[in-house]
């Protein structure tokens, strides 16, 4: 058995795997492979309506907000934000939280003026703070609701949702994991990667009130507005990410929704961290308020015993566990489709490790 840890591209449901793999033969029943259908044909218009259909529905949308499946992954959302809604001569909050936040204040400073309301490096990006002020100027504040790779995430957003400006969010990493209003969100966006579907998709979630606002002439591809209007097809969109993001989408809701796929994150959160707790070879990286129920970050003090600990885990079929290059020693990705198994799989594996080494 392969328990699959990696940070993203990641898991994905076994019946994601099996439906995607028939439809590269066979897309339902056509003839057609998944691959070379027309994206302008009825197949594919329906794989992408049942797509919006969906996430409008687990997410419990209203009709100011609109879902679009774009190019890019989120990384390109970092400057078609601003673009989109900063002027030149305007202010926008941003938090910097993480790697992934800073790359997004970096991108928003070439197309207007960015304050940062939280800086997270004097913490190396371990804890979050529970007290921002945003300025009543700013055309939005930027959040990331989970660092990957620090492993952090943001649990309560309501001091959040009465600042008096619009409210942006990267959920790459968090997305669908747990019930949230997302209505209060004015922008969210999120790669496919890690929760919703497979690489090469970027899911946005825009309220229409707040486009149109810009001074600057916007490139038609980078414009929401065109993307709106043209139900994400203004050029070829990319139909199998697509396809699989609706396949997950579906087996969200047949799992009932993201109320009961909060639950099972829940146990999955609670067994990795009292495992790391209970266990004093092991230490974890991130204050415990502050913890990622999708990314747990860990460490050992003793250096040498990282490469036997990563060892014994390639041995045992987990893979992904080494810590990304930043933060060093390790890290357990337990997004919406790594099954409680796995989790307990390699919890005792920590125990056994622990009982030999500690």
């Amino acid at each position: 058995m392969i328990y699959n840890f990696n940070s993203g591209p990641s898991v994905l449901p076994k019946e994601v795997f099996e439906e995607a793999s028939k439809a590269i033969l066979n897309f339902n029943n056509t003839g057609l492979s998944i691959l070379e259908i027309g994206h302008r044909t009825p197949l594919f218009q329906a794989v992408l309506d049942e797509a919006i259909a969906l996430s409008k529905e687990l997410m419990q949308l209203d009709d100011q907000h609109e879902v679009l499946f774009l190019h890019g992954g989120a990384s390109t959302q970092f400057f078609q934000i601003p673009m989109n809604l900063l002027n030149e001569n305007e202010v926008a909050a941003y938090t910097d939280t993480g790697v992934f936040a800073t790359k997004a204040i970096k991108e928003a400073a070439g197309f207007g003026h960015v304050e940062v309301v939280y800086d997270g490096k004097p913490s190396n990006f371990f804890e979050l703070s529970g007290n921002i002020q945003v300025p009543k100027t700013s055309k939005y504040l930027h959040l990331t609701s989970n660092n990957t790779i620090e492993g952090t995430q943001w649990h309560d957003f309501s001091q959040f949702f009465n600042t008096g400006v619009p409210l942006v969010c990267d959920m790459s990493s968090d997305i669908l994991s747990r019930v949230v209003n997302f209505n209060k969100f004015d922008l969210i966006y999120a790669g496919a990667q890690k929760n919703i579907g497979a690489a090469g998709v970027n899911m946005v979630i825009v309220n229409k009130n707040i486009l149109g606002k810009v001074d600057r002439k916007i490139p038609s591809m980078m414009d929401y507005r065109q993307h709106i209007e043209n139900g994400s097809m203004l050029n070829t969109p990319p139909v199998f990410a697509i396809y699989v993001c609706m396949l997950t989408l579906r087996w969200l809701k047949n799992k009932g929704g993201i109320p009961a796929i909060e639950k099972i994150n829940e146990e999955k959160a609670a067994l990795m961290y009292n495992t790391i707790d209970s266990l004093p070879l092991f230490k974890g990286s991130v204050v415990k308020e502050d913890r990622s129920k999708m990314n747990a970050t860990f460490t050992i003090d003793d250096k040498a015993l990282e490469a036997s600990f990563l060892d014994i885990c390639k041995q045992n079929g987990m893979v992904g566990v080494k810590g990304h290059r930043l933060a060093g020693g390790f890290r357990v990705s337990m997004y919406n489709a790594m099954p409680l198994e796995g989790v307990i799989a390699i919890t005792d594996l920590m125990k056994e490790f622990a009982q030999k080494h500690g």
